[in-house]
């Protein structure tokens, strides 16, 4: 696999831009189980970290960058930069993780 630089800069570090090749994504919609939730309602009454609803939103920023940094790849990019995060509610008990930038060249 290509290694590929990604930064939330919005230039890269010793090298020149020299092409834009536009907006990259990727993302991934995970949903809430039954199982998640009887934990999650468990420790909301003594509070801290709700661990499995941690982890599935690191696997879901996972995903979502691998695809974002695989579709860079695709398009031929040196790197990603400006890249973010972002989520959204899809619908009731699921949410979609997204991950986005601008992929182009460098020299």
């Amino acid at each position: 696999m290509k290694d590929i630089i990604v930064t939330t800069g919005t230039d890269v570090p010793e090298k020149n831009i020299v092409e834009i090749l536009g907006v990259v994504k990727g993302s991934t919609v995970r949903a809430r189980n039954v199982g998640r939730d009887i934990g999650a309602s468990l420790k909301s009454i003594v509070g801290g970290e709700v661990k499995t609803y941690t982890e599935m939103s690191k696997d879901a920023r996972e995903e979502a960058y691998n695809r974002m940094v695989n579709e860079a790849i695709d398009m031929g990019a040196d790197a990603v930069i400006g890249m973010r995060f972002t989520t959204s509610m899809v619908m009731t008990g699921a949410s979609e993780m997204l991950a986005y930038g601008t992929a182009v060249k460098v020299k």
